[in-house]
């Protein structure tokens, strides 16, 4: 069995409402809601469709397909560049030192402070694998799909790139941080407050979030505790970020208090290995493990292949070359796994 990486397309709409049921919350950007979805699909249509190679307000989504039965079991996002059509918000952990000659004493008080620092990254998001899908590395192979596409239209991203991790929910669905810190100004609980953004865009933050740091130290201990911590089911997603040379820099989510990961673009491990080759032949002796990449915006497909290096070019497996729709001739990318 193989799977694939491809664009999405308007017909996609359904399996990724389906997919969207099952987040579980915290999970802006796969919100389940039909008309959300159909508006993601619809501008993610117009990014692959647009011509001209510069960086714009444009959002592109990937689906993972089993090649043979054509189901769509995942998908993931990509954000040319945040905080266009609305401010890109987050909270930084920052550390004010004061000195009393009196008490011969320094304190030192951890605030939270309400920043658009990271206006004009690029964003990797919305990574969401089917739970019947979870092994055989299809995880990795999303992630670093999104990679491949950088690379393929560097010009189309910015030179500053982040990834922003669900944070803690607990039993209930509830975020113990928002309950702490900004559910206390919006009279609406975790579950609302993040459908509406999903929805709606995150305006209301800015029209109703208090602007003044806030201390930590105020804060109860369950909403201190999730600080930067990500949710159980993205560890994993965190250790894949960090390998990638992503980083923790104290940017938190403004919703769920969710570690946001940050790195510079042409640092990305797998954008900075990646590398395109003309295929010289078709060979199922090939051995080299790869993710391999090929096609132009919409027409981009990516899949785990086999290839060998060969004087002036590579060799790849017979699979592979019919997942991507390539031949002889053709140029690939590829990065190694």
């Amino acid at each position: 069995m193989s799977f694939v990486i491809r664009a999405a397309a308007p017909s996609d709409l359904q399996p990724l409402y389906e997919m969207a049921k099952l987040t579980g919350g915290g999970f802006t950007n796969l919100p389940p809601d039909r008309k959300a979805l159909k508006a993601k699909l619809e501008r993610s249509a117009t990014a692959y469709s647009r011509s001209d190679g510069t960086v714009g307000d444009d959002l592109f989504v990937l689906c993972l397909e089993n090649a043979e039965s054509r189901e769509v079991r995942g998908t993931a996002q990509m954000f040319s560049r945040v905080g266009q059509t609305w401010p890109f918000y987050s909270y930084r952990m920052t550390t004010l030192t004061q000195h009393s000659k009196e008490l011969e004493r320094t304190f030192r008080a951890e605030m939270l402070s309400l920043v658009t620092d990271l206006e004009g990254s690029s964003e990797v998001g919305g990574l969401f694998l089917h739970p019947s899908e979870r092994a055989g590395g299809l995880g990795m192979l999303l992630a670093r799909s999104r990679y491949l596409f950088i690379a393929m239209h560097r010009d189309r991203f910015g030179d500053k790139i982040l990834a922003e991790l669900r944070g803690v929910i607990d039993e209930r669905g509830g975020s113990p941080f928002w309950d702490g810190v900004a559910g206390r100004f919006f009279g609406m609980n975790f579950q609302e407050a993040d459908y509406f953004n999903a929805i709606n865009g995150n305006q209301f933050i800015a029209d109703l979030m208090p602007k003044h740091p806030v201390y930590i130290a105020m804060l109860g201990e369950s909403a201190r505790s999730a600080i930067g911590l990500p949710h159980p089911s993205g560890r994993a997603a965190m250790r894949m970020l960090e390998a990638e040379g992503f980083a923790y820099e104290g940017y938190i989510d403004i919703f769920d208090g969710g570690p946001t990961m940050t790195a510079k673009t042409d640092k990305v491990e797998a954008i900075r290995n990646a590398a395109e080759k003309r295929i010289l032949a078709i060979d199922d002796a090939c051995e080299t493990p790869v993710l391999a990449a090929f096609g132009h915006l919409a027409e981009f497909r990516c899949c785990y292949a086999r290839i060998e290096a060969t004087d002036g070019g590579i060799n790849i497996d017979s699979v592979s070359a019919e997942n991507l729709g390539v031949q002889p001739g053709d140029s690939i990318w590829s990065v190694g796994r």
